[in-house]
């Protein structure tokens, strides 16, 4: 497998090139019935795409969509639904410079070295992740008709600046996705500094899927924090994912980190709503580490194709932090996940009544 395609029966496929006509993508799967529109799909590809603010990459791109197939009269009927995102903004000049250089922390040495040609414009370009994001809506829309869930999530960390959670209602409302409206002007300034540095940093992104009931998942291979995890790794520039508490259960003794049961419900959620690798019924829990923008102004020490020693100054329109758009798209990632699982437990399990009523 080329690997363009993740999911057992929700199934998405991409393709296209960031500087190419359009990006595309094919959603296999998704139940006939659900009413479904391009705007259901807009509004998510809104909120993830470049130029909405000055804080990240200033490309202009309407990022409308174009739904060819598998709905009809407003319906989803079962089959493939392919949708098309057409490119508007290319600059393909603005990688001249560099086409015969490797950008350190890029994918162009190992793409080089693995294919024996790469596309300088735009290799594992972050673009590919409208598609994510248009699957996710489909997913998003599905799982709160079909099962009430809501997938959220919210900028926790921008570099070094931790941002206290405070409410829902933020998050939508500022170009950082910040639960808190009172830290948005400390953020901007510390955007404005790195930029006029020429330089990037990363992020931290949790996202919360509230609704979830018990038993999504699989014991051993299909576990759904293991899908889930590699989902979010699948997404540009994600180096670490924690479901639940993550890497403080290091610290946690098994008197803290048991989330102990009553009848009226759990009393913590150290897990992150999954156990073996099945959903508990508790929210599920994730949060996940981008690297600092690899793509920056500040000249670099690298090699050229030939092997050569050289340097290297990134110039062009990038995001000094990738974390900043990252919410809807891993938010979507979470939400095409669940979808998947709820269809794989509908095959094998959907007329199993569970013995115990959940908590």
């Amino acid at each position: 497998m080329s690997g363009n395609t993740f999911g057992t029966l929700y199934c998405v496929t991409s393709f296209g090139e960031s500087h190419g006509p359009a990006y595309g993508g094919v959603v296999d799967g998704c139940p006939p019935g659900l009413d479904l529109s391009p705007a259901d799909l807009q509004q998510e590809l809104d909120r993830r795409k470049p130029g909405s603010s000055r804080h990240v990459t200033q490309r202009r791109e309407t990022d409308a969509v174009e739904i060819l197939s598998g709905v009809y009269e407003g319906k989803t009927t079962g089959t493939p639904i392919g949708f098309l995102i057409r490119n508007e903004d290319q600059r393909s000049k603005d990688y001249s410079a560099i086409a015969r250089k490797f950008r350190p922390g890029h994918a162009d040495y190992t793409y080089w070295q693995k294919y024996g040609v790469r596309d300088a414009r735009g290799s594992g370009s972050a673009r590919e992740t409208v598609v994510r994001v248009a699957a996710g809506a489909i997913a998003k829309k599905w799982l709160g008709a079909r099962y009430g869930v809501q997938v959220r999530g919210y900028l926790a960390q921008l570099g070094p600046r931790r941002i206290p959670f405070q409410g829902w209602e933020a998050v939508n409302a500022n170009p950082f996705f910040a639960p808190n409206a009172g830290i948005v002007a400390e953020l901007e300034t510390f955007m404005d500094q790195l930029r006029e540095n020429g330089d990037s940093c990363g992020a931290r992104v949790n996202m919360v899927a509230q609704g979830v009931p018990v038993g999504w998942g699989e014991p051993v291979y299909g576990r759904l924090d293991a899908d889930i995890a590699a989902a979010m790794m699948s997404i540009n520039a994600v180096k670490g994912v924690e479901i639940g508490a993550g890497f403080a259960a290091i610290e946690q003794k098994g008197s803290e980190h048991g989330d102990e049961m009553t009848p009226q419900g759990f009393l913590s959620n150290n897990n992150g709503g999954i156990l073996g690798g099945i959903s508990s019924g508790q929210d599920v829990t994730v949060s996940i580490a981008l690297k600092p923008t690899s793509s920056i102004r500040l000249a670099r020490r690298t090699i050229d194709i030939d092997g050569k020693a050289t340097t290297i100054e990134t110039a062009g329109r990038h995001d000094p932090c990738v974390g900043i758009r990252a919410t809807p798209i891993a938010e979507a990632m979470l939400a095409c996940v669940l979808m998947d699982h709820a269809l794989r437990h509908r095959a094998q399990c959907g007329d199993v009544t569970p013995p115990t009523t959940p908590i």
